[in-house]
This record gives structure tokens, sequence and C-alpha cells, in this order.
């Protein structure tokens, strides 16, 4: 069924837009006014799955993207209309009108449309695949089969909920340090740029050496005056040859094997790398997903090249009638503690249950480090600014001290 752009006026004469599915111009219109909205403009809306070959989408991307939370709210609302008994398309027709976001709006439509025409709910969201990940496709899959939907939703947007909060807690007590850096750096620049160079000019007509310290200063701030372009463009530089590099096969090894080797932030990062894979593979255990592909899936959610890879060969002996315990730890890449609860969950037949304990462990271990961290360095910051701006104020005095000793 076609879906449609639409600018009409609601009872109060005030300008609303959105989108509606009818099977015409005309249908539209009508079913606009049967709803008590006043058509003013209607044209058909192009699929989503098009823009894919477009020539602007990647310039359009970063503002069409659905974000996360929309997909969350909207399945722990589908999960409510569903278990209340609603059938899937009323559900969703139901949620419609209460997506804000147009770009995920449109989606929607076109999930429902796709579910009428006769094909599965995983096989519409599966045309989607940058808004809905390989875990919702295939956990909705498995809920489909089994007749527990709505368990599934539900299940859905309690993991994506913790993923949210997790993120979020993480980015707030990363969010000062962040701000103390950014602005110590433009201070630093600032003094380097204008103020040291009006201070060290009184300098020039003194026939006297200078000391060593003031002559590195004099020397970086004319450096940072003169090619602070160049700086810049070579640190803009440095950054897109960074992120291209980690784009590559080897450049994403090289990168997440330095992260995991890291000292303080590797066992971090694993730590988070862990829980998200043992979370993602409990559930889709629990809902009844089979080992070899959960392993599969699980994989691709890790967020890292080693782990992943790690997970790949303990997939293949899995495959060959080894326990998942006894797979994993073939490698280092997993703590002993993982290793020791799954060897637990296989031999008391709870191994669903002992992922997410041990998903909800970690992510509690790598919350408390980040906060231990973030604790401690924003006095280090505040210490090596001190100590910086502490070594501009002693080279400027140090020549006006000994000038005041030759005076005398």
């Amino acid at each position: 069924m076609p879906v449609f752009e639409y600018t009409a006026l609601d009872q109060r004469g005030k300008n609303i837009s959105g989108i509606i599915d009818a099977d015409s111009v005309t249908a539209a219109r009508q079913k606009l006014r049967g709803a008590h909205r006043f058509p003013v403009k209607i044209k058909e809306a192009s699929d989503t799955r098009e823009k894919k070959t477009s020539p602007g989408l990647m310039r359009r991307s970063f503002f069409t993207r659905v974000r996360q939370r929309d997909v969350t709210l909207m399945t722990r609302q589908l999960a409510t209309l569903v278990g209340a008994g609603f059938p899937l398309v009323s559900a969703l027709e139901a949620l419609l009108p209460q997506i804000k976001s147009y770009t995920f709006n449109k989606v929607l439509a076109r999930i429902k449309d796709s579910i009428v025409e006769g094909n599965s709910f995983a096989g519409a969201i599966s045309l989607y695949p940058d808004t809905f990940s390989p875990l919702y496709k295939n956990m909705v899959r498995a809920g489909e089969t089994s007749g527990t939907l709505e368990i599934v939703l539900e299940k859905l947007a309690d993991i994506m909920e913790k993923q949210q909060a997790l993120k979020i807690r993480i980015q707030s007590a990363l969010a000062y340090p962040a701000l103390m850096t950014v602005m110590g750096t433009l201070i630093l620049i600032l003094l380097l740029v204008y103020i040291v160079p009006s201070i060290t000019a009184i300098f020039a007509d003194v026939n006297q050496a200078l000391p060593a310290p003031t002559l590195f200063l004099i020397g970086v701030s004319n450096l940072f005056k003169a090619y602070w372009w160049l700086i810049l463009a070579a640190l803009i530089a440095a950054v897109i040859f960074a992120r291209q590099f980690k784009k590559t096969t080897k450049g994403r090894y090289l990168v997440d094997k330095m992260l995991l080797t890291f000292p303080g932030v590797g066992i971090l990062i694993q730590k988070l790398a862990v829980a998200r894979f043992s979370r993602t593979l409990g559930s889709l255990l629990a809902n009844g997903v089979a080992m070899l592909q959960a392993l599969e899936i699980a994989k691709n959610i890790a967020g890292n090249v080693l782990i992943s890879e790690a997970v790949d060969l303990a997939s293949k002996e899995v495959g060959q009638g080894q326990g998942l315990a006894k797979s994993l730890s073939i490698t280092s890449v997993f703590p002993d503690l993982t290793i020791q609860m799954i060897q637990v969950g296989e031999q008391s037949a709870t191994l669903e249950s002992m992922l997410n304990k041990m998903a909800d462990v970690f992510d509690n271990e790598a919350e408390a480090s980040i906060m231990s961290m973030t604790s401690l360095l924003a006095p280090v910051l505040i210490l090596v600014m001190g100590v910086i701006v502490g070594f501009i104020v002693l080279s400027i005095c140090l020549p006006i001290f000994e000038m005041s000793t030759l005076v005398r």
C-alpha cells in the first residue's frame, strides 16, 4: 500500500504534517477528513529502501537516522499493545500517530504495509538493517515462531533500555573531564597565541641572554602564532586518517588489539564487550534461537574484533560437539570468571540465566571502573594544566627577576 506525505489543517486551523497509508490520493484525502484533518497538500512518499542507492544518501544519512531511543520506546509500547490483545497490524497503526520522528514514522508505515501484504514481522523489519539490529530481528523471528511475541518484545525493550541507561551514565561520567580538557586546551592556545607574545615582546630590546625556559616558550608561541592553521589542518588530517584506517580490516584489528592491551582501559573495554556478548547470547538462547545461530549473531554485536574472532572459533568448536565454556577457553580473550560461570550454567542447565547474570556483573563492574577513573581524571587534568600554566608564568618571570638583579 502506498504511503503519502501530507500537509493539513486540524480543527483549530493549525498546520500539521505527517504520513498516511492509503490506496490512492483520493483515499488518503478521505482518510484524513475522517480523522477531522483537512488536507492542503498530499504527495506519495519515496520508499526508504530506494534511498539507499540515491546520490545524496551520504549527506542525508546523519539527519535521517532513526535514534535507538525511539526504537526502544516503540518496542515497549508495541509489547504493551500486543500483550493487551491487539493484532500486530492494529498495534502498529495505533503507534504511527505517536511516532514523532518523520523517518521512523515512514519506516514503521512500510513495515505495517509489508505485514498486511503477508510478510512476517521479522521479514518486514529485516528490510531496515540500519534501524533494527540483527539481535532485534532474530528475537522477533523466534517470538513469532513460538507464539510469544509480546514476551520477546518486552525482553527486547528491557535489553535496549539497560544498554541506553549504561551509555547515558558513561557519557555523564565523561562529560566533565571532556569539558575540562576542551576548555583547558582553548585557554592554553589563547595564552600561547595572544597573551605570551604581548608579554615577551618587552624582552626584544633587552641585550641579555634569556633563560632556556623563556626561549622555549617564545619558540612554541611563535610556532603556534605562525602555523596555527597548519597545526589545525594536521590534526584534522590525522583524525580523518585514523577513522579511515580503523575502517580497514587490518586497522580495526590493530586498534582493537591495542585497546585491549592498554593499561586500565583494556580491562574496561573487555568487560563492556563481554557483557554485551553475554546479554545478547543469553537473550537469544532464552527465546529459542539455536546455539550456533545465536553465537553468530552475538559475535557481530561484541564490538571488538578479537572477541568476535574468539567467538567465531568457539562456534566452530561447539559445532563439533564441544561445550561452550571449553570452546571459549581456547583463547585468552574472555576472563576466567566468564568461563567459570558459563561452565556452571551448562552443568546446571541454567546457561541463559547465568549469561544474563554475568552481563549484569560486568556492566556493574565497568560502570564502577568508569566512575573511579573519571573521579581521578579531573584532579589529574587540573594538575597538568597547573604545571603548564606554572611553567608559562615561570618562563615569563625568570628574565624579569634577572633584570631586577642587574638594576640593583
